[in-house]
């Protein structure tokens, strides 16, 4: 077993040897990744991987397609060239600073940058999940991904990396898609085999527990992120001081505080002397900067009384801790409080914290700034937080905007923005960008969060703003426009003859995003005024752009046929809502409202056995849904009672 492929899961490189592997590990661990990537090692990966290039404008026939190599060594450096391609792209549309290369600079080819990405958008698209467009260099993704897929069997680590690839893959996506079922197995293999180091443990649960959460499933992501905290030796617990909140405040009242502590780790003295405390911490110029509250009533955080006494419950580990002064937490230990701050529509405590409970663990690791992206983390989630606050959301909005504008600059270094990029849930650039603008929606701020989502070229919330201002003929002609050629990407409007600019759209919208848009305009027709007055039209109309886009995609349109079910289902066409569902449900499983309908369409059509089958699929991608349990015992009775009729059995629509 390779002690450099352990390294890499750390990021914490060993003892250096003489070979090539632990050279070019080293320089992936210094986010090098144009050295690597330029090398003749580099060119001798993209020879040995069969069909890398295929969809691409690259002349393959300058790559002579040799055997891959089954020496350990050679499969250690296809390794590390697969992941400085997908650092590559992380550090570009993640992390930042700016990459000082780009594809071009790797490849045989006559085509441009933007030709390249053009061309590995649609090789991205997941089971009809079109990708995100706009990403910088999704080419050195989708050769990244290829070359971690063929990676051989020899690395024991296979299976962790891809996991890695996905979650990254997850966030170009509009819906989640699951891990494939194979590398999901060889993932529950691969725990068995982890070195006795509670480090590693703790990150091999917190990634799963990421990718529970991506999925929609909070339960099993809290249990692995608990599984996370005990493998790591965390020590915390939610408890009550004495403090104040406000700067008028006279009398000491019991305050909600985290209490938290890292194992002692080696070097964490001579680390946490050098910082120290947390006054340094707060003003490190390598981490983003926290934003004041400047709020003429509640002070910038809880001011505990100092204790002269334990706190904590009688028996705590914990108990020594003053609330006013808690020692640095390391930063995977940052990265795991964060965790639990992610189900942030729970309402009860039994499914997570709840959104009061949340702030002391977003608290505890602001205090002490230990990393660029876990404090840019966790200054999103409390912007989060305060963002429904009157007191707090100009600060919310600020400070995710301050977020947004600091990604490119170059205020740290680059292997320490993406040290702990794999254990943290960092949105990419984009994806704040389109927070931005919803929370300028929530706050009326319309023509703001328009000009993001035009910016951004999402078309689905720019149809949103549109209609909400009431110019919905508007709306509809963008998405024509865009159909049918006459508008372009705004990136490329300045670059692109008008002679071109037909030709050039059409190569650039692939089939998941056309299929898209067509789908956007089967629902401007039942949502515009025009639908109100006459909704057989509207429903014909819808019908017919769903069915569209369900042919352009080639049959590979969830949505599309999601849509269509739906529509069938309220004019109580059961038969054919049926058809839709199944078929949507046999490209992406995850939708556990579809599954919930298409239950009650078989329940309507007396299809006892397959409406149970249908509720058993739905309450297993939503087990918190209680209308769907509700439905499966109701269906369960049937099928023991037949004399008994829908009323009796206590059905739920």
């Amino acid at each position: 077993m390779s002690s450099i492929e352990w390294s890499l899961i750390n990021g914490e490189l060993g003892a250096l040897d003489a070979s090539v592997a632990s050279q070019l590990a080293e320089k992936l661990l210094q986010a090098d990744f144009a050295s690597i990537l330029k090398s003749e090692h580099a060119k001798a990966v993209f020879t040995s991987t069969p069909g890398l290039f295929d969809g691409l404008p690259v002349d393959s026939s300058s790559f002579t397609h040799a055997s891959s190599s089954t020496s350990h060594e050679d499969a250690t450096v296809q390794l590390i060239v697969g992941l400085a391609l997908v650092h590559a792209f992380v550090q570009a549309n993640w992390t930042g600073p700016e990459l000082g290369f780009s594809p071009t600079d790797l490849l045989e080819t006559t085509a441009s940058a933007d030709d390249l990405d053009s061309a590995a958008v649609p090789l991205l698209t997941l089971l009809g999940e079109p990708a995100y467009h706009l990403a910088q260099n999704s080419s050195l993704f989708l050769l990244g991904s290829r070359i971690l897929q063929s990676l051989p069997a020899n690395l024991v680590t296979k299976p962790w990396f891809l996991l890695r690839a996905h979650l990254i893959h997850l966030s170009l996506l509009d819906e989640p898609v699951d891990l494939d079922p194979k590398v999901a197995e060889e993932l529950k293999a691969l725990e068995s085999q982890i070195p006795d180091n509670q480090d590693t443990l703790a990150r091999y649960h917190l990634e799963l527990g990421l990718l529970q959460y991506r999925l929609g499933n909070d339960k099993p992501a809290n249990q692995h992120f608990l599984s996370a905290a005990r493998a790591s030796g965390l020590e915390f617990e939610l408890s009550g001081a004495l403090g104040k909140k406000t700067k008028y405040q006279v009398n000491a009242l019991s305050q909600l505080v985290l209490l938290a502590e890292s194992r002692q780790r080696e070097g964490d003295l001579v680390e946490q002397k050098g910082e120290g405390g947390a006054e340094s911490d707060s003003k490190d110029t390598s981490v983003p900067e926290t934003l004041a509250l400047n709020d003429d009533t509640l002070l910038e955080e809880t001011e505990f009384t100092k204790l002269t006494q334990p706190s904590a419950a009688e028996g705590s580990k914990l108990a020594h801790l003053d609330p006013a002064n808690q020692p640095p937490l390391h930063p995977l230990d940052q990265s795991l409080l964060l965790s639990f701050c992610l189900s942030q529509h729970n309402n009860s405590p039994s499914s997570g914290l709840t959104a009061s409970q949340m702030m002391p663990f977003v608290s505890r690791v602001i205090t002490h700034p230990r990393n660029w992206s876990v404090h840019t983390t966790a200054l999103l989630l409390r912007s989060r937080l305060e963002s429904n606050r009157s007191r707090t959301v100009e600060r919310s909005a600020l400070q995710l905007s301050a977020l947004i504008d600091q990604m490119p600059t170059s205020d740290s270094e680059p292997q320490e923005r993406l040290r702990w990029f794999h254990q943290i849930p960092l949105p990419s650039r984009w994806e704040m960008e389109k927070e931005l603008a919803t929370r300028y929606l929530s706050l009326g701020v319309v023509r703001s969060a328009l000009d993001i989502f035009t910016r951004l070229e999402m078309w689905e919330d720019a149809v949103s703003c549109l209609q909400r201002m009431e110019r919905e003929e508007e709306a509809e002609k963008i998405v024509r426009d865009l159909l049918e050629g006459r508008k372009i990407e705004s990136d490329l409007v300045t670059v692109l003859a008008k002679s071109t600019l037909t030709e050039n759209r059409k190569n650039k919208l692939s089939t998941a995003r056309e299929a898209k848009l067509w789908c956007l305009l089967g629902d401007i027709a039942l949502t515009n005024t025009a639908a109100a007055h006459d909704p057989i039209v509207a429903k014909q109309k819808a019908t017919e752009y769903y069915n569209k886009a369900w042919e352009v995609s080639g049959k590979m349109s969830s949505r599309s046929r999601r849509s269509l079910g739906s529509l069938y289902f309220s004019g109580r066409e059961y038969e054919p809502a049926v058809e839709c569902l199944r078929d949507a449900l046999a490209i992406n499983p995850l939708y556990a409202r579809a599954w919930f309908t298409l239950g009650v369409c078989l329940v309507r059509l007396e299809r006892w056995s397959e409406a149970r089958e249908a509720f058993r699929r739905q309450v297993g991608v939503d087990e918190d849904d209680a209308e769907g349990w509700n439905n499966l015992a109701a269906v369960y009775l049937r099928l023991d009672e037949e004399g008994k009729s829908e009323g009796e059995v206590g059905l739920k629509v």
